[in-house]
């Protein structure tokens, strides 16, 4: 399917088009970048290109591409263990508790069964307009990350989520424990790039990316070699949590890939957890929060190591939403 539209006024090629059709703003990015667009009768590959009055616009809407779907009894099987615990849904929104070791998307690498996986069981899949299946997936964790993530079951609100990713109207707060205290509560602001040494690491890079995440000391360990801490993010690079713990010779316990030195053989992934997530709903914009409980590893780990009686009130979702109130 094409539509055309004429330039009314100078403006960017991707803020025009999002203005024209129901789309995100990355959604747009990719219609241009897969040569589905034209200005007047030429194809063009760059999203901020500078329109002028009257000039016309040729979009192509792909039809979506189905990918293969799994086995019933493989996803069902590979799932056992990894409870996705459903935290609320209504017909537009569904957020869960992803459990740890559970892979967002499918990759070469992955064998397992994936959070869309478990998706399509619930015939969760939207359409795209730049011509992938999708399902939902408005923002992602690592695999060996637990916690709360939001799943658009409309296009609407898929959309709406994902703009309020973008302007920063949504967001989480983190739960992680360390191998060492932190001296205080601080702001890094340090670029993250792919490490040129190691592709599946990340490194605070000159030419990277901007980053900036904010971490609150929140409780120390018993024999004080451990502590709690919270983290905001402002950004949202790949693994931008712990590169920026790694690049001040922190890290999440069990996290081997960015630095963790402890005994491997009693914990088996990292200790990262997204406790809280606010978002602004997509159909009344009413404000809302979601809590995602610890998971029993992580929970164990704190009553074995820590004063339980001092942590529980300190990460109260609104303490810890109130404690980074005074981080820009």
């Amino acid at each position: 399917m094409y539509k055309n539209f004429i330039v009314q006024e100078t403006n960017r090629l991707d803020k025009f088009l999002a203005s024209q059709i129901d789309a995100s703003r990355n959604q747009v990015e990719q219609l241009i970048k897969k040569e589905f667009v034209k200005v007047d009768g030429k194809t063009v590959v760059k999203s901020g290109l500078k329109l002028k009055e009257n000039q016309e616009i040729e979009v192509f809407f792909p039809k979506a591409q189905l990918e293969d779907v799994k086995n019933e009894d493989f996803i069902k099987e590979s799932l056992k263990g990894k409870n996705v615990k459903i935290i609320y849904e209504d017909e537009d929104i569904l957020v869960i508790n992803k459990p740890a070791n559970l892979t967002i998307h499918d990759a070469p690498s992955v064998k397992d069964a994936t959070l869309v996986d478990w998706l399509k069981l619930r015939k969760m899949s939207l359409s795209t307009i730049s011509g992938e299946e999708r399902h939902g997936i408005v923002h992602r964790l690592d695999k060996g990350t637990t916690g709360v993530m939001v799943v658009a079951k409309t296009n609407e609100a898929h959309r709406c989520l994902s703009e309020q990713l973008q302007d920063k109207s949504m967001g989480r707060y983190y739960l992680a424990i360390t191998d060492l205290p932190l001296k205080d509560d601080l702001i890094i602001d340090k670029p993250i790039g792919r490490n040129p040494n190691n592709r599946l690491k990340m490194s605070i890079e000159e030419t990277g990316r901007n980053a900036k995440s904010a971490f609150k000391k929140i409780d120390i360990s018993k024999n004080e070699k451990f502590e709690l801490i919270a983290a905001k993010l402002f950004t949202g690079r790949t693994h931008q949590i712990r590169v920026h713990l790694s690049s001040i010779n922190r890290h999440i316990l069990g996290d081997n890939l960015y630095g963790f030195k402890g005994d491997l053989n009693k914990i088996n992934r990292f200790y990262l957890h997204a406790y809280n997530l606010y978002l602004f709903h997509p159909k009344t914009n009413k404000l809302m929060t979601f809590k995602a409980d610890l998971p029993d590893d992580m929970n164990e780990f704190l009553n074995k190591h820590f004063q339980m009686e001092n942590i529980h009130d300190k990460i109260d979702a609104n303490n810890i939403i109130d404690s980074f109130s005074s981080f820009t």
